[in-house]
């Protein structure tokens, strides 16, 4: 298939455009002032809160003015994340799209598909005066992948629909009717700097080719986390090597299972060569550990220029230990819904800073349940603090309690029968939905989340599958032309 060619045409043209314009977390202007661009061309009540969130309202088709106003929801910010060895600035550059069979994929970065699919379906419906609905709000929020500050911003009164369809769910066929909430953890540890003595080398120890993805949709799989498996291999080496590690970085993205990490370290010149043996019988046992869920994984090891200084021995001592005892993964599943991750945490990334001596470590927990997302928040303090590093959780946000009677739920679950002759399945997600929070503000919401089937998000490998964006947009269209009357 050609770009042009696929279906529907309205929601593919409208992610062609949206994927020209910069939409990184936090700096949502460009995306912003397209949307009331927008509003403005096609004469649609457009407003704006002080987070930057926007709600553009659609009068009711005529015949169809006295139905339930429905809220059709997406965030306009993605996710950046690259492959290394492409150039590619997030803030300027267009997203470079292509069609891979039955799937439409972006050259070396993310697609931008969570959540811009959910976007550019909301311009389609908006833009089209031939489609039946009753009337609609359309509520675009910023910020929603580093830490929900746009849902959380949102005021009572901004928008007036008690149904609220989320379009922001990643497997088409399933509704969603549930999420977990969530609470970032962050460990700062400081430490000394010292000399390198002389008659020592310098090695950059990498690993890569990792899939990543999402620490919420893809935490169950069991997928290689970079910064784990380079602390296994630092931890082994310091223990048969005099080794002083210099720099370490691994991952990226507090929501995204770290893909790749790195670290420079020196050892004397005598056990450089025993040192690439060492990796190297760590590579196979490892790659070996990861052949189904993870083929793509590589350790390499690259000699570098010496550094003058180096983290103490001490600390780097408890930096490593602190590394292998932190949790990542499931914790426990869903004692309610068979097959639902309950609690899980994410060690997401470690950097050292540039401008202090002080390494950060940034991990997320979720959970289902409120009280074990806290214990599993504590669980990672303790072992920050026994390492003896500074920690702090975020506020976090709320999970969204499924409501098996919700009357939308029953509405959609009709529509797609009718419409494909099978039941959709009904579902939790184990990923953080902005639902929790609309319905802390919006206690009367009946929600649903739902939407076309993407794979790798948050990762360059993230993919939509084309097929499932028609039947997304023709169950979308049948739930909208079924609301009953206010």
């Amino acid at each position: 298939m050609e770009k042009n060619e696929l279906k529907p045409a309205g929601v593919f043209r409208y992610f062609a455009e949206i994927c020209q314009v910069p939409r990184p977390s936090k700096h949502e202007e460009q995306i912003l002032a397209y949307l009331k661009d927008f509003g403005a061309k096609h004469g649609l009540e457009t407003i704006s809160d002080e987070a930057g969130n926007l709600l553009i309202r659609k009068p009711a088709t005529p015949g169809m003015e006295n139905r339930q106003t429905v809220v059709l929801q997406s965030h306009v910010d993605m996710v950046c994340e690259k492959n290394s060895g492409v150039e590619h600035n997030f803030s300027k550059d267009p997203i470079e799209t292509f069609v891979d069979g039955e799937w439409m994929r972006a050259k070396g970065t993310t697609l931008g598909a969570d959540n811009g699919i959910g976007v550019a379906t909301e311009l389609a419906l908006l833009a089209d005066d031939t489609l039946p609905h009753g009337p609609l709000e359309c509520l675009f929020t910023v910020d929603e992948e580093t830490g929900l500050t746009g849902a959380n911003a949102l005021k009572p009164g901004f928008m007036t629909g008690h149904i609220l369809l989320n379009l922001d769910s990643e497997d088409e066929g399933e509704l969603f009717i549930g999420c977990a909430g969530g609470v970032g953890t962050t460990g700062e540890l400081i430490y000394n700097k010292v000399d390198i003595p002389a008659g020592y080398y310098a090695c950059r120890v990498w690993v890569k080719g990792l899939k990543g993805g999402h620490s919420g949709g893809d935490i169950h799989l069991g997928l290689g986390n970079a910064n784990k498996i380079l602390n296994r291999f630092l931890t082994r080496a310091s223990r048969k090597f005099d080794l002083y590690l210099c720099t370490i970085d691994g991952g990226n993205l507090h929501n995204a299972i770290a893909r790749e990490a790195s670290a420079v370290i020196a050892v004397p010149d005598a056990d450089k060569h025993s040192l690439r043996a060492e990796l190297n019988l760590f590579a196979a046992e490892v790659e070996a550990e990861y052949a189904i869920v993870d083929p793509g994984l590589q350790l390499l090891l690259e000699s570098e220029e010496m550094p003058t200084q180096a983290m103490d021995k001490e600390s780097a001592r408890r930096l490593l230990q602190m590394l292998y005892a932190l949790p990542h993964g499931v914790f426990a599943m869903s004692q309610d819904m068979p097959g639902l991750v309950e609690t899980s945490t994410n060690l997401a990334s470690v950097k050292m800073l540039p401008d202090a001596p002080v390494v950060r470590i940034v991990t997320s927990q979720r959970s289902s349940v409120e009280s074990a997302k806290r214990d599993i928040a504590c669980m990672v303090r303790t072992v920050f603090e026994m390492g003896g590093a500074t920690a702090v959780s975020s506020d976090g946000y709320p999970g969204w309690k499924p409501n098996p009677h919700s009357e939308i739920l029953q509405i959609a679950t009709e529509s797609y029968h009718r419409l494909f002759g099978v039941e959709p399945k009904v579902m939790a997600i184990h990923a953080g939905l902005e639902c929790g929070l609309f319905l802390a503000k919006y206690p009367e919401l009946d929600m649903l989340s739902f939407g076309p089937t993407l794979r790798g998000v948050h990762s360059p490998d993230e993919r939509m599958h084309i097929p499932s964006v028609e039947k997304f947009w023709k169950h979308l269209l049948d739930i909208l032309a079924h609301i009953p009357e206010a």
